[in-house]
């Protein structure tokens, strides 16, 4: 089992930026399925975007198209989620979590067999 540790969370304005990090350990996830989950208190678990084996397949929920980017660097074993020009609907605690091989039905968390502890991104209103 890999583990996974996200970085990079923090506090900004409206319409600010923030890089998140998930390091994995313990295993590659270059042949894996990646994705980005966030929940806010009293709401579902939300796929927000996912990288493909390769890395240069992604998918983003609608709200977060032209704003966020998955990417992920192989040498370092690392998934990163930039994200701009952020709004308070963003707030939320983002989960990177990990499929075995190629991602199948990238937004349902049951697809999903690692997760990470989360990290708290805030964006107040």
């Amino acid at each position: 089992q890999v583990q996974l540790v996200e970085s990079g969370g923090g506090s900004v304005q409206i319409g600010g930026s923030l890089k998140l990090s998930c390091a994995a350990s313990g295993s590659t996830i270059s042949h894996d399925c990646m994705g980005w989950f966030r929940q806010s208190p009293g709401k579902e678990r939300e796929g927000v975007a996912a990288t493909n084996v390769g890395g240069l397949s992604t998918i983003y929920t609608d709200s977060v198209k032209g704003r966020f980017t998955v990417s992920r660097d192989n040498a370092k074993n690392t998934v990163y989620l930039q994200m701009d020009n952020l709004k308070p609907e963003d707030t939320a605690m983002y989960y990177c979590a990990r499929q075995l091989g190629a991602c199948r039905r990238w937004a349902d968390p049951q697809q999903y067999r690692d997760w990470g502890q989360g990290t708290q991104v805030t964006v107040p209103s």
